[in-house]
């Protein structure tokens, strides 16, 4: 962060400077009329002050026909001023609010796996659509309206310090104790607000599991215990609301009272002005009642402010947040990044990989899950890990995807470490199927246009009958147009598995990954995929993360991982032959495998 900002900590504000670049025109030219509405009201009084001595104390009416051109022009301005501000802070919020949560978004696009592991959506969430709005209205309308009223309590001050000095000190000597108040008050509300916005979190986390998980809440029969669960964090928010709200009630009373003692000062000094002048004893009222709103006004924002600079903390950390994956500079200059790729820079793969001297640490952990490794992976193979369920089988799928780096050693890609080329040129070139599948609010069509945007429908075709989906898209009501729903859920999971195995393989990969692509499906889905199984790797380098090892027979090379370390590798009827941990998971699952066929 840049000296200039470090120098504006006021409420956390300058932590969003950075993201306010686009606005900063518009926002000047709020200020500048919120400056010319605030202003008109400063006059005003001063217009009342010449016609209470002049037309009424004088008698005198021949400056009338002037006194009224300059009152309406006055009021033309303060109405057409506010209306200008107040659209251009419609305008500000509106961009903001686009702003953050677009930067948001794309900066969650470059986080690794490991920070989504750690934060839940709801949490996630929070922080780029409720703090978000928070931060927009802090920029617009509070900041407008803090504009009007200090600019129209300076004002006030000013004129009556000219009027008459001394009462207008007097009125000015509770300003200290305004500042006491402000600096007791603020440590307490920003450690209360904080604590309600992390429970708030929770809320929208315990909300969002909820809904998604609502058929597994309703499998387990757990409805009671969400229930409970939500019950608690609801109880805590609402304590520590009170609290909040008690902490800002007793703020705002003692600031109003305080306030009030000005009001007072001048209706107990206001008769020996009155007695000299009724005009400017009337200016003097004016403005201590007119300094009453924008007393109670900065009551009401520093306590907002206060709970959005909690709001601030916590996107501007989100913000902060970096990938345990990133591209050098020099890799970001030629290749471009995710969101702005330079694809004519990029070289085709071929899908040579290799291992060489890797050791490999997870982020969270202190254990070696590899060290010093080495293995070569030649295009066109065909290589199986397999292992028991936790067993840590998708460590070198990580690797080689890049979503995790080498704590030491280096991962080849066509004989070139993977860091010297982005991200996205790897990925680009990487197709992969989870073993939970996951579609998007969409037709078939549109979901199948993922892997590759620009494919024809004969091509799109083509990758339906390499998996075998023909019979479910001929069983959709609209065919490739047919609406899957939201996350797919109008789909079965072996018709949504099939779907993105034909997603994957339409984008013509050079590297296939299948993570236990075949664990969630039917018996007969998984015959479909396995006959077509020879058609989905041919010409292309495929890492299949198995736990069904009946699946892995014709992989070229198996990697056998227990607790996980790699502890065997070779052909399925070398490792038979070994009769070690391989045959020992193979004998095992065989045996499970005919007794459930004999029973059934």
């Amino acid at each position: 962060m840049s000296k200039q900002h470090k120098a504006l900590p006021f409420f956390g504000i300058g932590r969003i400077l950075p993201y306010l670049h686009g606005v900063r025109r518009k926002i000047l030219f709020m200020v500048l009329f919120g400056l010319l509405g605030s202003t008109t009201d400063i006059i005003l009084p001063l217009f009342q002050r010449y016609a209470l001595n002049h037309f009424i104390g004088l008698g005198r009416f021949d400056t009338l026909g002037i006194f009224v051109c300059l009152y309406l022009a006055v009021i033309l301005a303060a109405a057409s001023s506010n209306y200008i501000s107040c659209a251009l802070a419609t305008t500000i919020e509106m961009l903001v609010h686009r702003e953050l949560r677009q930067r948001g978004f794309e900066h969650l696009q470059t986080l690794s796996f490991s920070y989504y592991n750690q934060n839940s959506v709801g949490y996630i969430h929070s922080r780029l659509m409720s703090d978000t709005s928070r931060i927009g209205t802090l920029v617009s309308w509070t900041f407008i309206e803090g504009i009007w009223h200090m600019t129209y309590l300076l004002g006030a001050v000013i004129v009556m310090l000219v009027l008459n000095a001394k009462l207008a000190s007097m009125i000015l000597a509770i300003l200290p104790l305004l500042v006491l108040l402000f600096a007791v008050f603020q440590k307490k509300l920003v450690h209360v607000n904080r604590e309600v916005r992390e429970v708030n979190s929770r809320i929208t986390s315990n909300f969002n599991e909820g809904i998604t998980g609502a058929k597994t809440i309703k499998a387990l029969a757990i409805e009671e215990r969400m229930q409970q669960r939500f019950t608690e964090d609801t109880q805590a928010i609402h304590r520590k609301s009170v609290h909040s709200a008690r902490l800002r009630g007793l703020f705002a009373g003692t600031m109003n009272f305080a306030s009030s003692i000005a009001l007072a000062i001048v209706l107990w000094k206001g008769g020996y002005i009155a007695a000299e002048e009724m005009g400017t004893f009337s200016v003097f009222m004016s403005y201590a009642q007119g300094m009453m709103e924008p007393l109670r006004w900065l009551v009401n924002v520093i306590s907002d402010l206060i709970t959005t600079q909690v709001n601030i903390e916590r996107f501007t950390n989100l913000m902060a947040v970096r990938s345990d994956v990133v591209d050098t500079p020099e890799v970001i200059a030629k290749y471009g990044d995710s969101l702005n790729p330079k694809k004519e820079n990029w070289e085709p793969i071929r899908g040579d990989i290799a291992f060489q001297n890797v050791t490999f640490i997870y982020p969270d952990g202190e254990e070696k899950v590899l060290e010093d490794f080495h293995l070569t992976i030649p295009f066109g193979t065909h290589l199986a890990i397999v292992g028991e369920t936790g067993a840590g089988k998708s460590t070198l799928v990580n690797l080689v995807c890049r979503f995790f780096e080498p704590t030491e050693g280096t991962v080849l890609i066509d004989g070139r470490d993977a860091r010297e080329r982005s991200q996205l040129w790897l990925h680009s070139s990487i197709g992969y199927v989870l073993q939970t599948p996951h579609l998007f609010s969409g037709t078939v069509r549109e979901n199948l246009l993922m892997g590759n945007p620009d494919a024809s429908d004969d091509e799109i075709w083509e990758a339906i009958r390499a998996v075998s989906a023909e019979d479910v898209i001929a069983h959709l009501e609209k065919g490739l147009d047919t609406d899957v729903g939201e996350g797919g859920d109008l789909l079965s999971t072996g018709e949504k598995q099939l779907l993105s195995f034909a997603r994957a393989v339409l984008a013509d990969p050079r590297i296939l990954i299948l993570d236990e692509a075949t664990a969630s499906v039917d018996t007969i889905t998984e015959q479909r995929i396995q006959s077509a199984m020879d058609r989905i790797t041919a010409g292309r380098t495929s890492l299949m993360i198995a736990h069904r090892l009946s699946t892995v027979r014709n992989a070229d090379m198996i990697l056998v991982v227990k607790n996980g370390k790699i502890v065997e590798q070779g052909t399925h009827s070398e490792l038979l032959k070994q009769k070690g941990y391989y045959f020992e998971l193979y004998t095992r699952q065989y045996t499970e495998e005919v007794t459930a066929t004999i029973l059934s």
